[in-house]
C-alpha cells in the first residue's frame, strides 16, 4: 500500500489495533508489530509516528531482509573512513539519520544474531557506535519494528534473543489477516475500485456483480490486503464496459495454459509427448440407466472435469475450449459442485 494512504475497514477486528496504535503513539516506548504480509504493518508504523510527539522529525525505515548480513550493521550504525573494503568515506547509520525521531525495522526476524546482539546495546543504553569508531555517540531514536515472525517461538529455539525481545515488546500490536476483517472486503474492494476507475477517467464507478462480489467475499486472500487491491485494480483495467457492473475476474495473473511447468517436471517429461489427458470415463451400459437427468449431469459434470483438468483449472480457457462463455462455465461448476482448482 502507498504511503500516507487512509486507513479502510469497519471490522472490529482491525479498528481495536488502529486504537491501540493510537494510544501507543503518545509514548516514548518501543512498539512491535505483528502481523501477515499485505496487513498494513508500515502503515501502523506511519501512524504511531505522526500522532507521537516526534511527528516533526524524521521517520526513516528500514527492510532489514532487504540487505545482505554484512551490509546490515553497516547500514544500521554507520561506520568511519576505511572501515572495511569499499568505505572510501564516513556515512552515518540509519540511527544516527532518526535522531529525535522513530526508526522503522521492517522485518526484525531476519536480523542476524551479532546485529541483534549491538541492537540490544542501542535500545539499552541509546549509544550507537560506528563501525571502525572507538567512540559510542549518543542518539534519541523511538523504534518501531515489524515480522511476520512468531518471534517468542524463534527466541525459544535460538534464532532471536530473548532479551531483544523483552525490551521490544513493551507493546505488541498484531494485525488481523483479512480473511478476519468481517465486513471489510467489499469495503475495500469498493474504496480500490472507485481509485482505478477515478484513474483510469471514467464517467462513474459501476461496481462488482453480485457474482464477482460473492467470489471476493470467498477467497481466501494470503497476501491480505496488498493481493485484494491487485486483484481489484487488474479488474477494473481489463474491464472494457465501464457502463455495466464488473463480472470478472483474475486471483491469479500467472494462470495460463501455457503455464512453464516446474523443470524436474519438464526433465521427467517425453520431449515431444503431448500432456497427459484424463483417464477414459467407463462405456455407458445404456440398458443400466433408470434416471436419465442423473445420468446426463454425471456425463456433464465428467466432462467439465476432464477440460478443467487439460486447461489446468484456466477457467477462461476452459470455457473456450468447451464451447462456453465464462459465466456458463462458472454456472455449470456451481450446478455440479466442481471447485476451481
Amino acid at each position: 500500500m502507498e504511503k500516507n494512504t487512509q486507513f479502510v475497514g469497519q471490522s472490529f477486528a482491525f479498528l481495536d489495533a488502529v486504537e491501540q496504535a493510537g494510544r501507543a503513539a503518545e509514548l516514548n516506548r518501543p512498539v512491535l508489530v505483528i502481523g501477515e504480509r499485505g496487513t498494513g504493518k508500515e502503515l501502523i508504523a506511519e501512524r504511531l509516528h505522526h500522532l507521537s510527539p516526534r511527528w516533526g522529525e524524521p521517520l526513516i525505515t528500514m527492510n532489514c531482509a532487504a540487505l545482505p548480513e554484512t551490509l546490515i550493521e553497516a547500514e544500521l550504525f554507520g561506520h568511519e573512513q576505511g572501515a572495511f573494503t569499499g568505505a572510501t568515506k564516513a556515512r552515518p547509520g540509519r540511527f544516527e539519520e532518526a535522531d529525535g525521531g522513530t526508526l522503522f525495522l521492517d522485518e526484525l526476524g531476519t536480523l542476524s544474531m551479532a546485529a541483534q546482539e549491538r541492537l540490544l546495546r542501542v535500545v539499552e543504553y541509546g549509544e550507537v557506535t560506528r563501525i571502525g569508531a572507538s567512540r559510542p555517540m549518543r542518539v534519541d531514536v523511538r523504534i518501531v519494528a515489524a515480522t511476520n515472525e512468531d518471534l517468542p517461538a524463534a527466541a525459544e529455539a535460538g534464532r532471536f534473543r530473548p532479551d531483544l525481545l523483552d525490551r521490544l515488546s513493551f507493546e505488541v500490536i498484531t494485525l488481523p489477516p483479512l480473511r478476519a476483517r468481517e465486513g471489510d472486503i467489499p469495503v475495500l474492494a469498493d474504496h480500490f475500485g472507485r481509485r482505478m476507475a477515478a484513474e483510469l477517467n471514467w464517467p462513474q464507478w459501476p461496481g462488482f456483480s453480485a457474482a464477482c462480489a460473492a467470489e471476493l467475499e470467498g477467497h481466501g486472500w494470503p497476501g491480505n490486503v496488498r493481493e485484494l487491491r491487485n486483484v481489484v485494480e487488474r479488474a477494473v483495467y481489463r474491464w472494457d464496459e465501464p457502463g455495466k457492473p464488473i463480472s470478472r475476474i483474475t486471483f491469479d495473473p500467472f494462470a495460463s495454459p501455457w503455464k512453464p511447468r516446474p523443470l524436474m517436471q519438464r526433465a521427467a517429461a517425453a520431449p515431444c509427448a503431448p500432456d497427459a489427458a484424463a483417464p477414459p470415463a467407463p462405456p455407458v451400459t445404456f440398458e443400466a440407466i433408470t434416471d436419465l437427468r442423473a445420468a446426463v449431469d454425471a456425463h456433464e459434470a465428467a466432462i467439465i472435469r476432464a477440460a478443467l483438468d487439460r486447461f489446468r483449472y484456466n477457467q477462461r480457457a476452459t470455457a473456450k475450449g468447451l464451447g462456453l462463455t465464462y459465466d456458463q462455465l462458472r454456472h455449470c461448476m456451481k450446478k455440479h459442485g466442481l471447485s476451481a482448482g
